[in-house]
């Protein structure tokens, strides 16, 4: 079973909205080699995984918990990237649209209006052409090494490609879920390799792919030099094996040294995303909005071990 924690791994950082920038990097999230596939890949993998070399289960297992939390942070990145890109100036419960006007007149002219149509300015299970995420993405061949020589080559192939996306936007909330994604993609490598360069195969003159400096992206710089790319974390509340495979020289064999941790070192807090009057979204009227504050009052108040006021607790009565 898993637990979670109401955080984020990386920070969403604000400036403006960008749609274009959100659409392409729906390709991280939603595409062949996106961050869904590398999620369920691994997952999968761990819960079909056979025989006794727990080691190298609890590096596929904690890696494939790992992309949950990156699941989360894109979905977060690109619905900031939309959020508020109309500029809808409406109040709360006017109604969007009243008189003939067109509020949302900016989202038919977007790369995928349906981020606005289906979305609510939020992301959708796709790639940057509109395409659904598919389960025949997922490899899970129930051969070991295989499998990690398929785990290899799609962290290669998402680091490429996130470093592709990362050039095509300066926006600072695109920039920074992008350079972690490519630090952690890295460390993703690295943990890959290693495990492959314990059953016998030496990597060090490949890794990592693409075989550039990426400490030239001054956000990606400042990931690797807090150790980022050579960290990897198991999420275990009972323990965990992954250390006696990611640990060591690196396979990049460029003197770093792997790291496990329990857990990320940091984590940010989140924050549910603005109401969208033009979106009806979260669509309540007066009275349901009454409602729900009156139920975020109660439990605020059982958390502070308070009674509630008479009025909250007779519209609550009342209302049932």
């Amino acid at each position: 079973m898993f637990y979670h924690v109401q955080n984020l791994i990386n920070p969403i950082i604000a400036d403006e909205p960008d749609p274009s920038a959100a659409n392409a990097l729906q390709e991280g999230l939603g595409g062949q080699f996106g961050e869904m596939r590398t999620m369920m890949q691994y997952l999968f993998q761990s819960f079909n995984f056979r025989g006794d070399s727990v080691p190298y289960h609890d590096l596929i297992q904690g890696i494939g918990i790992e992309e949950i939390s990156h699941v989360e942070l894109i979905t977060k990145t690109i619905a900031a990237l939309l959020d508020g890109s109309p500029a809808y100036q409406g109040k709360k419960f006017e109604t969007p649209g009243k008189g003939g006007t067109t509020p949302m007149n900016e989202a038919k002219e977007q790369m995928n209006p349906q981020h606005f149509i289906v979305g609510a300015q939020g992301a959708l299970p796709v790639d940057s052409a509109g395409n659904p995420w598919s389960g025949s993405y997922v490899h899970c061949n129930g051969n070991l090494v295989l499998d990690l020589l398929d785990n290899l080559v799609l962290e290669s192939t998402g680091r490429l490609q996130k470093c592709r996306i990362y050039q095509m936007s300066s926006n600072k909330t695109f920039r920074a879920t992008v350079s972690f994604l490519i630090a952690r993609d890295e460390a993703h490598e690295m943990a890959f390799g290693k495990a492959l360069e314990k059953l016998g195969v030496n990597w060090n003159k490949l890794l990592p792919i693409p075989k550039f400096d990426s400490s030239q992206y001054p956000e990606v710089k400042k990931l690797i030099d807090a150790g980022v790319n050579r960290e990897q974390y198991h999420f275990r509340l009972d323990g965990s094996e992954m250390a006696r495979i990611f640990s060591g020289p690196a396979p990049a064999n460029d003197g770093s040294e792997l790291t496990t941790l329990k857990e990320p070192v940091e984590s940010y807090t989140t924050s549910p995303g603005a109401e969208r009057p033009e979106e009806f979204s979260p669509g309540l009227d007066p009275e349901l909005q009454e409602l729900a504050d009156a139920l975020t009052d109660l439990k605020e108040k059982a958390k502070r071990g308070q009674k509630p006021s008479n009025g909250v607790g007779k519209k609550s009565v009342s209302r049932k």
